[in-house]
Formats: C-alpha cells, structure tokens, sequence
C-alpha cells in the first residue's frame, strides 16, 4: 500500500516536526547501516531478531504472527506489551540511534516525533489501507436514540485527532486536550449533535483499548456526550475483552473497530451481536515501522 502521511495539523505537530528536522545530525545519518551501529551486521542479527509489539490481544500483533509466517522469518520473536512500553523502547533507541523494529499504526503521535518509515509488505500480510469503525450494542438505537445518533454521525480527519493526540503527548491532561479541540472545533461537533435532543443523566458504557488514537478520541467523544447531556463512563481494556463487552452488551459502544483486517477475528466472532454504526476515520494503516536511518525497506529484507 502506498500510504501517504498528513502532518497533524498546522498548530504544535508542525512546529514539533520542524525542531526535529532542525536538530537532525547529517553526519551520524550517513553513517548508518542495515544494523543501524556503522556495520555489517545484519539487520536481524542487530535487533536480536526481536520485534517489539504491544498487548497480546491487539490485532496488530495476530498480523505480525501471519508476517512472521507469510515471510518464513523463522528467527525472529514478537515481544508484548503495552503501547507506552514500546514507544519508549523506540524512544530509546531513536535517541541512541540504535536499530529497532516496532509494530507501528497510524494515526500515532510517533509519526510526528520521529522520523520512521513503514516496511514494505508485498505479501499484503498487513493487509491494506483501513478504517476505523464506531461499533454499539445490539439494541443500542432503541435504549439511548440519541447517542446512538451521536455516534452513528462520529467522524473526523487524522489531523484532529492527531492534535489531541501531540497535546497529551507534550503533557496536557486527556481531558483538556479533549476541551481544547472542541473549543476550537465547534462547526464539527456540530456536525455530530445538530437537531438531537439532549438528555438528562442517562448512563452510557464506552470501551476503548489503550493506543494513542482511542484515548483521543474517546476522551472527546465522552465530553461531547456529557455536554448533551448523558452520564458517561470510559472503560480501558483490550481489544477482546472490548469486543465482548459490546456484544454481551457490558459496554454501549467503542470508537474502536479497526476494519476490515485489524479486528477481522472479533467481527467475524462477534457477527450479529454488534451494530457498526459507521466509519469515523479512513486511511489508518498498521505495519511493522523502524527509523528512517535504517538501510531497510521492506519486510522481506528481515531474512537476510
């Protein structure tokens, strides 16, 4: 797939992303090999053969198996953890420009901080350009009509929510950075409340998995919920048990539904339990990701 990246906006991420380019160390850069360290060492054997992932139940890493397989990269492991833990690995290495191999999608705030590139995936196991769903509860639009409107019209571009995104990154509190896009965004938050009637306390569930993109756009989703008027409540798990609360009906709804290869297994276990109410992002995309100043281009170069 050939995935063009946007910069998130005119505001902080521009101004982040020149700083970056402007402190950029020509000399070190020419200096870097497949390893990454100035030898000739290849690049498997320079990251040990290992992969950093995130959690175990995230659909990025059931890609990353089919990669592993679809490659024959026999060698090679996947390690798990959370989303935090593997940007600080990248962060780690990107500041010692060290060799790193990490599952990567975008939107993410990374894209903006450092310079990385997508591995080529000729074998389509990635698959190609998705989307981002809104999914709810079966019986959704009958309990709570009017959030179920709200989130039926959900929908944005990556540079919004990659400004929310940067805002917590660089340390404002989910919340305000939340605030300060609606603030600054009213013409679009109208586009998804106009002509609705408010409510008066009722309680809506939504889950979300712990990646950059969810919490952002979780966190403003919940305020423009409450300013309508209803009860919310935001619940962190991992993309099974998300999936699962919203077809035993636990949870209302998620802004989460990676479509049509990221969450392909919980669409596919879950069919007829869950309502998609539509997409709210296109152009998103997973891969395997590594710093600009590795001489690797695609996948298939992690067998030599």
């Amino acid at each position: 797939m050939n995935f063009k990246k946007k910069m998130f906006g005119l505001g902080a991420v521009a101004v982040l992303a020149v700083g970056l380019a402007a402190c950029g160390n020509d000399d070190k850069a020419d200096d870097k090999t497949t390893s990454g360290g100035g030898n000739s060492t290849s690049v498997g054997e320079s990251v040990d053969y290992k992969i950093t992932g995130i959690d175990p139940g995230a659909g990025i890493m059931e890609a990353t198996d089919r990669a592993i397989e679809d490659y024959e990269l026999d060698k090679w492991d996947v390690t798990t953890g959370s989303g935090a833990a593997m940007t600080a690995s990248l962060k780690k290495a990107y500041d010692a420009e060290k060799p790193i191999i990490i599952t990567g999608w975008t939107p993410h705030w990374k894209f903006a901080k450092f310079d990385l590139k997508y591995l080529d995936d000729p074998k389509g196991s990635y698959g190609g350009e998705e989307e981002i769903h809104t999914i709810g509860r079966v019986g959704l639009a009958e309990d709570l009509p009017e959030a179920h409107q709200i989130l039926s019209n959900f929908n944005w571009a990556e540079e919004d929510m990659g400004e929310v995104m940067v805002a917590i990154q660089e340390g404002e509190k989910e919340v305000v950075a939340a605030q300060n896009w609606i603030d600054a965004n009213p013409d679009k938050v109208a586009e998804w409340t106009d002509g609705i009637d408010k409510v008066d306390g009722d309680e809506i569930k939504l889950a979300y998995v712990a990646w950059d993109s969810e919490i952002a756009s979780h966190n403003v989703v919940k305020l423009v919920l409450e300013d309508m008027g209803y009860d919310v409540t935001l619940t962190q798990v991992e993309a099974g048990p998300l999936w699962t609360a919203v077809a035993d009906g636990s949870a209302d709804a998620s802004l989460a539904a990676w479509l049509p290869v990221t969450h392909a297994t919980y669409a596919e276990k879950f069919d007829g339990k869950f309502e998609d109410l539509g997409v709210s992002m296109e152009g998103v995309k997973i891969g395997l990701v590594v710093p600009q100043y590795m001489d690797i281009d695609s996948i298939e170069d992690l067998k030599e």
